[in-house]
Protein backbone atom coordinates (compact mmCIF):
# COMPACT_ATOMS: atom_id res chain seq x y z
CA UNK A 1 0.00 0.00 0.00
CA UNK A 2 1.36 3.42 -0.94
CA UNK A 3 2.15 5.38 2.24
CA UNK A 4 1.27 8.78 0.82
CA UNK A 5 -2.30 8.38 -0.34
CA UNK A 6 -3.38 4.79 0.32
CA UNK A 7 -3.29 3.86 -3.37
CA UNK A 8 -2.30 0.23 -3.80
CA UNK A 9 0.08 -0.16 -6.74
CA UNK A 10 0.90 -3.79 -5.97
CA UNK A 11 0.28 -6.49 -8.56
CA UNK A 12 0.14 -10.26 -8.26
CA UNK A 13 1.46 -12.53 -10.97
CA UNK A 14 -0.22 -15.66 -9.77
CA UNK A 15 1.04 -16.04 -6.19
CA UNK A 16 4.09 -13.85 -6.91
CA UNK A 17 3.68 -10.29 -5.63
CA UNK A 18 5.35 -7.09 -6.84
CA UNK A 19 5.07 -3.85 -4.86
CA UNK A 20 4.25 -2.15 -8.16
CA UNK A 21 4.16 -3.29 -11.81
CA UNK A 22 7.28 -1.42 -13.01
CA UNK A 23 10.31 -3.59 -13.73
CA UNK A 24 13.59 -2.55 -15.35
CA UNK A 25 14.28 -4.72 -18.39
CA UNK A 26 17.30 -6.92 -18.94
CA UNK A 27 20.13 -5.47 -20.99
CA UNK A 28 19.23 -1.87 -20.15
CA UNK A 29 19.87 -1.73 -16.41
CA UNK A 30 23.27 -3.34 -15.94
CA UNK A 31 23.19 -5.77 -13.04
CA UNK A 32 21.03 -3.34 -11.09
CA UNK A 33 23.63 -1.84 -8.82
CA UNK A 34 25.00 0.36 -11.64
CA UNK A 35 21.76 2.36 -11.60
CA UNK A 36 21.72 2.94 -7.84
CA UNK A 37 23.18 6.49 -8.21
CA UNK A 38 20.13 7.44 -10.31
CA UNK A 39 17.31 5.28 -8.96
CA UNK A 40 16.24 4.12 -5.50
CA UNK A 41 16.14 0.43 -6.36
CA UNK A 42 13.86 -0.22 -3.39
CA UNK A 43 11.06 1.74 -5.08
CA UNK A 44 10.94 -0.49 -8.15
CA UNK A 45 8.62 -3.43 -8.55
CA UNK A 46 11.71 -5.30 -9.66
CA UNK A 47 14.64 -5.29 -12.05
CA UNK A 48 16.12 -7.81 -14.45
CA UNK A 49 19.85 -8.32 -14.61
CA UNK A 50 21.85 -8.27 -17.78
CA UNK A 51 21.59 -11.70 -19.41
CA UNK A 52 23.90 -14.20 -17.69
CA UNK A 53 25.60 -17.31 -19.03
CA UNK A 54 27.68 -19.95 -17.26
CA UNK A 55 30.93 -18.46 -18.60
CA UNK A 56 31.70 -14.84 -19.42
CA UNK A 57 31.17 -13.62 -22.98
CA UNK A 58 32.75 -10.66 -24.78
CA UNK A 59 29.92 -10.11 -27.23
CA UNK A 60 30.08 -8.91 -30.83
CA UNK A 61 32.55 -6.61 -32.58
CA UNK A 62 32.02 -2.85 -32.53
CA UNK A 63 30.22 -0.83 -33.68
CA UNK A 64 27.32 -2.65 -32.08
CA UNK A 65 24.84 0.09 -31.18
CA UNK A 66 23.28 2.79 -33.33
CA UNK A 67 20.36 5.16 -32.85
CA UNK A 68 17.46 4.95 -35.30
CA UNK A 69 14.29 6.91 -35.88
CA UNK A 70 12.32 6.54 -32.62
CA UNK A 71 14.53 3.73 -31.38
CA UNK A 72 17.90 2.03 -31.41
CA UNK A 73 19.59 -1.03 -32.85
CA UNK A 74 21.91 -3.13 -30.76
CA UNK A 75 24.08 -6.13 -31.55
CA UNK A 76 25.82 -6.37 -28.19
CA UNK A 77 25.84 -10.14 -28.46
CA UNK A 78 24.93 -11.08 -24.87
CA UNK A 79 28.17 -9.78 -23.37
CA UNK A 80 28.26 -10.61 -19.66
CA UNK A 81 30.62 -11.37 -16.77
CA UNK A 82 29.45 -14.94 -16.26
CA UNK A 83 27.65 -16.60 -13.38
CA UNK A 84 30.51 -16.88 -10.87
CA UNK A 85 31.62 -13.26 -11.15
CA UNK A 86 28.01 -12.10 -10.84
CA UNK A 87 27.57 -14.07 -7.63
CA UNK A 88 30.90 -12.87 -6.23
CA UNK A 89 31.04 -9.25 -7.43
CA UNK A 90 27.48 -8.01 -8.02
CA UNK A 91 25.08 -9.98 -5.85
CA UNK A 92 26.52 -8.91 -2.45
CA UNK A 93 25.63 -5.27 -3.24
CA UNK A 94 22.04 -6.32 -3.94
CA UNK A 95 21.43 -8.32 -0.76
CA UNK A 96 19.63 -5.51 1.06
CA UNK A 97 17.64 -4.21 -1.91
CA UNK A 98 13.95 -4.83 -1.24
CA UNK A 99 12.56 -4.95 -4.78
CA UNK A 100 12.32 -8.18 -6.73
CA UNK A 101 15.58 -9.39 -8.24
CA UNK A 102 15.02 -11.21 -11.52
CA UNK A 103 18.04 -12.87 -13.10
CA UNK A 104 17.89 -13.12 -16.88
CA UNK A 105 19.83 -16.13 -18.16
CA UNK A 106 20.55 -18.06 -21.34
CA UNK A 107 22.55 -20.98 -22.66
CA UNK A 108 24.05 -22.19 -25.92
CA UNK A 109 22.67 -25.67 -25.26
CA UNK A 110 19.72 -27.23 -23.49
CA UNK A 111 22.15 -28.54 -20.89
CA UNK A 112 23.46 -25.04 -20.17
CA UNK A 113 19.95 -23.72 -19.62
CA UNK A 114 19.37 -26.46 -17.06
CA UNK A 115 22.75 -25.92 -15.38
CA UNK A 116 22.17 -22.17 -15.12
CA UNK A 117 18.67 -22.57 -13.69
CA UNK A 118 19.88 -25.14 -11.19
CA UNK A 119 22.79 -22.98 -10.01
CA UNK A 120 20.67 -19.84 -9.71
CA UNK A 121 17.97 -21.71 -7.80
CA UNK A 122 20.38 -22.25 -4.91
CA UNK A 123 20.74 -18.49 -4.36
CA UNK A 124 18.22 -17.25 -1.81
CA UNK A 125 18.41 -13.54 -2.77
CA UNK A 126 17.26 -14.24 -6.33
CA UNK A 127 13.48 -13.94 -6.50
CA UNK A 128 12.78 -15.05 -10.07
CA UNK A 129 14.41 -16.29 -13.25
CA UNK A 130 13.83 -14.97 -16.76
CA UNK A 131 14.77 -17.30 -19.61
CA UNK A 132 16.08 -15.55 -22.70
CA UNK A 133 15.13 -17.96 -25.49
CA UNK A 134 16.16 -15.72 -28.38
CA UNK A 135 19.68 -17.09 -28.82
CA UNK A 136 20.83 -19.89 -31.18
CA UNK A 137 20.87 -23.35 -29.62
CA UNK A 138 23.85 -25.50 -30.61
CA UNK A 139 22.15 -28.78 -29.64
CA UNK A 140 19.20 -27.98 -31.88
CA UNK A 141 21.19 -27.22 -35.03
CA UNK A 142 21.62 -23.52 -34.30
CA UNK A 143 17.88 -22.81 -34.26
CA UNK A 144 16.55 -20.22 -31.82
CA UNK A 145 14.39 -21.76 -29.10
CA UNK A 146 11.92 -18.94 -29.62
CA UNK A 147 11.22 -20.02 -33.19
CA UNK A 148 10.20 -23.64 -32.58
CA UNK A 149 7.37 -24.38 -30.15
CA UNK A 150 8.26 -28.06 -29.66
CA UNK A 151 11.90 -27.32 -28.80
CA UNK A 152 10.88 -24.42 -26.58
CA UNK A 153 8.44 -26.55 -24.60
CA UNK A 154 11.05 -29.27 -24.16
CA UNK A 155 13.69 -26.88 -22.80
CA UNK A 156 11.25 -25.08 -20.49
CA UNK A 157 10.15 -28.46 -19.14
CA UNK A 158 13.79 -29.38 -18.45
CA UNK A 159 14.41 -26.09 -16.64
CA UNK A 160 11.18 -26.41 -14.67
CA UNK A 161 12.35 -29.72 -13.24
CA UNK A 162 15.40 -28.16 -11.58
CA UNK A 163 13.99 -24.94 -10.15
CA UNK A 164 11.24 -23.84 -7.80
CA UNK A 165 11.94 -20.17 -8.55
CA UNK A 166 9.28 -18.11 -10.26
CA UNK A 167 10.04 -18.81 -13.93
CA UNK A 168 9.48 -16.20 -16.64
CA UNK A 169 10.06 -17.02 -20.31
CA UNK A 170 10.95 -14.03 -22.49
CA UNK A 171 9.59 -14.38 -26.03
CA UNK A 172 10.85 -13.04 -29.34
CA UNK A 173 8.53 -11.22 -31.77
CA UNK A 174 10.43 -12.61 -34.78
CA UNK A 175 8.02 -15.49 -35.29
CA UNK A 176 4.93 -16.21 -37.37
CA UNK A 177 2.57 -16.48 -34.38
CA UNK A 178 3.80 -15.53 -30.92
CA UNK A 179 0.84 -17.23 -29.25
CA UNK A 180 2.10 -20.65 -30.38
CA UNK A 181 5.34 -20.04 -28.50
CA UNK A 182 3.47 -18.60 -25.54
CA UNK A 183 1.32 -21.71 -25.27
CA UNK A 184 4.38 -23.94 -25.57
CA UNK A 185 6.14 -22.09 -22.74
CA UNK A 186 3.01 -22.32 -20.61
CA UNK A 187 2.70 -26.04 -21.29
CA UNK A 188 6.37 -26.45 -20.39
CA UNK A 189 5.76 -25.03 -16.94
CA UNK A 190 6.47 -21.30 -17.17
CA UNK A 191 4.91 -19.23 -14.38
CA UNK A 192 4.76 -16.11 -16.56
CA UNK A 193 5.79 -14.72 -19.93
CA UNK A 194 7.60 -11.50 -20.80
CA UNK A 195 7.21 -10.06 -24.27
CA UNK A 196 8.45 -8.79 -26.52
CA UNK A 197 12.18 -8.98 -27.10
CA UNK A 198 13.66 -6.92 -29.97
CA UNK A 199 12.79 -7.04 -33.67
CA UNK A 200 15.51 -7.83 -36.20
CA UNK A 201 16.59 -4.66 -38.00
CA UNK A 202 19.48 -2.94 -39.75
CA UNK A 203 20.78 0.47 -40.79
CA UNK A 204 23.10 1.38 -43.67
CA UNK A 205 25.64 4.20 -43.82
CA UNK A 206 24.90 5.70 -47.24
CA UNK A 207 28.32 7.37 -47.36
CA UNK A 208 30.29 4.17 -47.03
CA UNK A 209 27.63 1.85 -48.40
CA UNK A 210 28.14 -0.45 -45.43
CA UNK A 211 25.95 -1.46 -42.49
CA UNK A 212 26.35 0.67 -39.38
CA UNK A 213 26.62 -2.46 -37.24
CA UNK A 214 29.62 -4.78 -37.55
CA UNK A 215 27.15 -7.64 -37.10
CA UNK A 216 25.10 -6.20 -40.02
CA UNK A 217 21.78 -6.73 -38.23
CA UNK A 218 20.75 -6.07 -34.67
CA UNK A 219 17.76 -5.86 -32.37
CA UNK A 220 15.42 -2.90 -32.76
CA UNK A 221 13.94 -1.49 -29.57
CA UNK A 222 12.43 1.76 -28.35
CA UNK A 223 9.30 3.74 -29.15
CA UNK A 224 9.21 2.50 -32.75
CA UNK A 225 8.15 -1.00 -31.69
CA UNK A 226 5.50 -0.08 -29.12
CA UNK A 227 2.37 -0.50 -31.30
CA UNK A 228 3.52 -3.96 -32.43
CA UNK A 229 4.51 -4.97 -28.91
CA UNK A 230 1.17 -3.81 -27.57
CA UNK A 231 -0.72 -5.86 -30.16
CA UNK A 232 1.31 -8.98 -29.35
CA UNK A 233 0.75 -8.55 -25.62
CA UNK A 234 -2.98 -8.07 -26.18
CA UNK A 235 -3.15 -11.18 -28.34
CA UNK A 236 -1.05 -13.31 -25.99
CA UNK A 237 -2.95 -12.42 -22.82
CA UNK A 238 -6.05 -13.84 -24.46
CA UNK A 239 -4.33 -17.06 -25.51
CA UNK A 240 -2.68 -18.17 -22.24
CA UNK A 241 -3.73 -18.59 -18.63
CA UNK A 242 -0.50 -17.34 -17.05
CA UNK A 243 0.49 -13.70 -16.43
CA UNK A 244 2.14 -11.65 -19.15
CA UNK A 245 4.71 -8.91 -18.56
CA UNK A 246 4.54 -6.32 -21.32
CA UNK A 247 7.72 -4.98 -22.91
CA UNK A 248 8.38 -2.80 -25.93
CA UNK A 249 8.89 0.95 -26.29
CA UNK A 250 7.49 1.96 -22.91
CA UNK A 251 8.78 5.42 -22.03
CA UNK A 252 5.91 7.10 -20.19
CA UNK A 253 3.08 6.38 -17.79
CA UNK A 254 0.69 6.56 -20.74
CA UNK A 255 2.59 3.75 -22.45
CA UNK A 256 2.57 1.67 -19.27
CA UNK A 257 -1.17 2.16 -18.84
CA UNK A 258 -1.82 1.00 -22.39
CA UNK A 259 -0.03 -2.28 -21.73
CA UNK A 260 -1.83 -2.79 -18.42
CA UNK A 261 -5.20 -2.06 -20.05
CA UNK A 262 -4.33 -4.51 -22.84
CA UNK A 263 -4.03 -7.24 -20.23
CA UNK A 264 -0.41 -7.18 -19.05
CA UNK A 265 0.00 -7.90 -15.33
CA UNK A 266 3.22 -5.86 -15.16
CA UNK A 267 5.54 -4.00 -17.51
CA UNK A 268 9.24 -3.72 -18.20
CA UNK A 269 11.01 -0.53 -19.22
CA UNK A 270 14.08 -0.97 -21.40
CA UNK A 271 15.55 1.47 -23.91
CA UNK A 272 14.05 4.48 -22.11
CA UNK A 273 16.51 3.82 -19.25
CA UNK A 274 19.32 4.97 -21.55
CA UNK A 275 17.52 8.24 -22.27
CA UNK A 276 16.38 8.94 -18.72
CA UNK A 277 17.89 6.72 -15.99
CA UNK A 278 15.09 7.71 -13.60
CA UNK A 279 12.23 6.88 -15.97
CA UNK A 280 11.14 3.85 -13.93
CA UNK A 281 10.48 6.03 -10.88
CA UNK A 282 8.67 8.61 -12.99
CA UNK A 283 6.35 5.93 -14.37
CA UNK A 284 5.63 4.62 -10.86
CA UNK A 285 4.79 8.15 -9.71
CA UNK A 286 2.68 8.61 -12.82
CA UNK A 287 0.66 5.48 -12.09
CA UNK A 288 -0.03 6.75 -8.59
CA UNK A 289 -1.14 10.14 -9.95
CA UNK A 290 -3.38 8.49 -12.55
CA UNK A 291 -5.10 6.38 -9.91
CA UNK A 292 -5.58 9.39 -7.67
CA UNK A 293 -7.04 11.56 -10.44
CA UNK A 294 -9.38 8.79 -11.54
CA UNK A 295 -10.47 7.77 -8.04
CA UNK A 296 -8.94 4.31 -8.31
CA UNK A 297 -7.89 2.65 -5.07
CA UNK A 298 -5.65 0.15 -6.82
CA UNK A 299 -4.47 -0.97 -10.25
CA UNK A 300 -6.98 -3.82 -10.04
CA UNK A 301 -9.61 -1.16 -10.76
CA UNK A 302 -8.05 -0.17 -14.10
CA UNK A 303 -10.40 -0.53 -17.08
CA UNK A 304 -9.38 -3.47 -19.28
CA UNK A 305 -10.03 -4.12 -22.95
CA UNK A 306 -12.54 -6.83 -23.72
Amino acid sequence: MDENNNIDLSVNLGSFRFANPVIAASGTFGYGIEFSPFVDLNKLGGFCTKGLSMKSQVGNRVPRMIETSSGMLNAIGLENIGLNRFLEEKLPSLEKVQSRLIVNFFGDTNTEYVEMASALSDVKRIDALEMNVSCPNVEEGGIQLSSDSDILQRVVEAVRKVTDKFLIVKLSPNVADITELALAAEEGGADALSLINTFVGMKIDIKSGKPWLANIVGGLSGAAIKPMALAMVYKTTRAVNIPVIGIGGISSVEDALEFLMAGASAIQIGTANFIDPSITIKVIDGLRDYCQKNNLKSLVDLPLLE
